[in-house]
């Protein structure tokens, strides 16, 4: 697939299953990852690969997230799920550099457009997945497991594998108009 088709046809897929990237696919995931924009080369991420049994783990810290923030009975059934909706989770954290001269929002964007590159990189790999976040990924016990720093903010959960049920999804092409000025 052309790097624009994979860019206009990019669709979230909820439904993973197995296989998942190997190591060797994998590499070049991450490698897609650190060559995103990135003003100063402060590299302001990190990501922390969750398969296997790790999954249970995971699944675990979510829930106790759900209780530390008193989210309710709908959110714990939602994170017993979550954990076994894929075969592999990426958590994307954010490095926030405060002492840097490139600005705490500008180190956050890149951190984000790694996170769109890990999708693309494994989308153009033949892999579907999903960009989740939710309140969970302030849990004092998922931030403790992935070794956090006060700096440092999770900004995503990548789920990665292939997808259960590929749906046929109408093209979408939108009209630009209303997102699109030109300054004269």
């Amino acid at each position: 697939m052309d790097a624009l088709q994979l860019l206009i046809n990019r669709r979230s897929e909820k439904k993973l299953t197995t296989p998942a990237p190997n190591k060797t696919q994998l590499e070049l995931i991450f490698q897609a990852a650190l060559n995103v924009p990135d003003h100063g080369r402060l590299h302001p991420y990190r990501f922390v690969v969750i398969e296997e049994e790790a999954l249970n783990k995971f699944g675990t810290l979510l829930k106790e997230a759900v209780y530390e923030f008193e989210l309710g009975d709908e959110k714990l059934k939602k994170a017993e799920n979550l954990a076994q909706r894929a075969p592999m989770i990426i958590a994307v954290v954010a490095k926030i550099n405060k002492e840097a001269k490139v600005p705490a929002w500008e180190q956050m964007l890149c951190a984000a457009c790694s996170t769109y590159a890990i999708q693309l990189a494994a989308n153009a790999q033949g892999f579907a997945n999903v960009w989740i976040t939710g309140k969970w990924v302030d849990g004092n016990a998922l931030r403790q497991a992935l070794h956090c720093q006060e700096s440092e903010k999770i900004i995503a959960l990548l789920m990665i594998g292939t997808a259960e049920d590929k749906l046929e999804r109408e093209k979408r092409i939108q009209d630009t108009d209303e997102f699109v000025q030109y300054l004269s």
